[in-house]
This record gives structure tokens, C-alpha cells and sequence, in this order.
């Protein structure tokens, strides 16, 4: 479990792990804990991301917490006036920029919490996610539970192929899978691949 640190300084922590892993309640818990506190937070989210809510951040048990939507990683930087906690989620889908932009915030002695996918649907790293991991003190990487055999799971399966990167669903589209469950899985799909050709 994370136990956030007694420092006079800003810093980054990230949240990574597949879909249904438990990182957005992951983060919604650290914010209570910030707010409880009485520290100033605010929280944003990629405009994209409207799968539950405009404005909320929703995790898969229906815990919520407002937030700002924003369209690019440097409009975070614009709306930050006193805060002490930022808390950004779903920071796969942030543009290249998300790092240094959580960076210049830790510089300015913010605690940044930042919460995504570490891998897309292919098992690759995603987006601004592996700068984030590399750059933040602290990492926490959380596990689903196979949607096959019950193991462990740190994969994010597509079970409906196309090569949408960024592709907005639930468990319609996606299944938290372990490695031997993904590996065969993907192994399928190009099998069929071959077939349809």
C-alpha cells in the first residue's frame, strides 16, 4: 500500500497497471486523503474521456470525483493557481508533453498524481505513460484479475481487432488478461488475421 511521504517538496507518483486494475479508485482514494487533510486539490482528465461522465472521473465501482476536462497537457499548467495535489487521470491519452509538464509542477513543490494504462491493447507502452513511470519517484503498479483463468492479470485484451489505438469502451471491448491468457489470445487474432487474407 502507498503511504505518501512527509517531505517539503513536490514530487510525481504514478498509478499504472491494465484496464480494471484499480487505478482510477486507486487515485480517488488518495485524493480523499489529500482533501481530508485539508489540502488544496484539483483534479483533471482528458476531454476525450466522456465513457462515464463530462466532468467526473468515474472509476468501474462508480466512485466519482470532479474534475476539469482538458484538451492538452500544457492547459493543465494554465489552471493551476494555489493547489497542492494535481491529480491527472487517464494520462495515456495526453499528448508527449504530460511528463514535463508534471515535472515543472513537482518544481513548483506540488504533489503530482498521475493515473493510466502502462500498456495499449498490443501489450506496448502507451503514450506518455513510460517518460511518466521513468520520471516519478513513486510507482504503483496495480493487477486485475484474469478475465480467463483467474490469475493475476497486467495485460489489456481487445477482443474486438482493429488497430484503434485510442478506442473508448468497458468490458464490451476489453478483458484484463494475464500473460499466457494475452499471449494466446493475440496469437487467435492473427491466426484469423492470416485466414481472412
Amino acid at each position: 500500500m502507498f503511504t505518501e511521504p512527509h517531505v517539503e517538496q513536490g514530487w510525481i507518483e504514478v498509478i499504472c497497471g491494465s484496464m480494471f486494475s484499480g487505478k482510477t479508485e486507486e487515485l480517488i482514494r488518495r485524493i480523499k486523503r489529500s482533501k481530508i487533510a485539508g489540502q488544496k486539490v484539483i483534479l483533471f482528465k482528458p476531454s476525450i474521456d466522456t465513457r462515464y461522465h463530462e466532468t467526473e472521473i468515474v472509476s468501474h465501482d462508480s466512485n466519482s470525483v470532479e474534475s476539469i476536462p482538458v484538451s492538452s497537457s500544457l492547459d493543465i499548467l494554465d489552471r493551476i493557481t494555489h493547489q497542492e495535489v494535481v491529480a491527472i487521470d487517464e494520462a495515456q491519452f495526453f499528448d508527449s508533453d504530460l511528463p514535463a509538464v508534471c515535472v515543472k509542477l513537482a518544481e513548483r513543490r506540488i504533489r503530482v498524481i498521475v493515473a493510466g494504462l502502462d500498456m495499449d491493447f498490443k501489450g506496448k507502452p502507451f503514450g506518455p505513460m513510460p517518460d511518466l513511470m521513468a520520471m516519478a519517484e513513486y510507482v504503483t503498479k496495480v493487477h486485475a484479475i484474469c478475465m480467463k483463468c483467474g490469475k493475476l492479470a497486467a495485460f489489456t485484451f481487445k477482443k474486438i481487432q482493429n488497430d484503434q489505438t485510442v478506442e473508448l469502451g468497458e468490458r464490451e471491448l476489453y478483458e484484463a488478461r494475464c500473460r499466457p491468457c494475452f499471449e494466446e489470445g493475440m496469437a487467435m487474432i492473427k491466426e484469423q488475421l492470416k485466414m481472412d487474407l
